[in-house]
């Protein structure tokens, strides 16, 4: 099974970088390989949530990321499960808060349910790390925002 976890302190509040991360339509700002990104118009906000999403794929074709909010605890977690694209990972944030300081933690999970998806597997893995990886920039990009 692909795994891939990095964690992250941001100067900022929990309730501020929830609900940063609850709206998916942020990722451009910090996630370099999403290309376009919309809430499916009559989705809810939170739980069911659905977000059509174009990734940078191999050779910069554009592939879907389509993706599904699965558990959303106010300042606490946020869970989702990629329902579009070649690989269908579920993620999850995990933040806590200390002296107004928010540790997250983004893990990314995929069981190859194929030959292909298991043969695959090393592909995905590295392409998982590289996404968890992208904390760095969320880090920098709210922590530059005004207070």
């Amino acid at each position: 099974m692909a795994h891939a976890e990095n964690s992250v302190t941001i100067a900022r509040p929990a309730s501020e970088v929830y609900a940063f991360l609850l709206d998916g339509e942020n990722n451009p700002r910090w996630r370099p390989a999403v290309l376009s990104i919309t809430r499916e118009p009559g989705s809810p906000d939170g739980v069911g949530a659905i977000y059509r999403q174009q990734l940078k794929g191999p050779g910069g074709r554009p592939i879907a990321g389509d993706y599904e909010i699965t558990a959303a605890q106010p300042d606490s977690l946020l869970a989702f499960r990629v329902i579009a694209g070649p690989a269908r990972p579920t993620g999850t944030y995990g933040l806590s808060e200390r002296d107004g300081a928010t540790t997250l933690t983004f893990i990314l999970d995929y069981p190859p349910t194929s030959l292909m998806g298991r043969l695959m597997d090393p592909v995905i893995n590295q392409t998982m790390r590289g996404e968890v990886a992208t904390l760095a920039n969320l880090k920098a990009y709210l922590e530059s925002r005004p207070a």
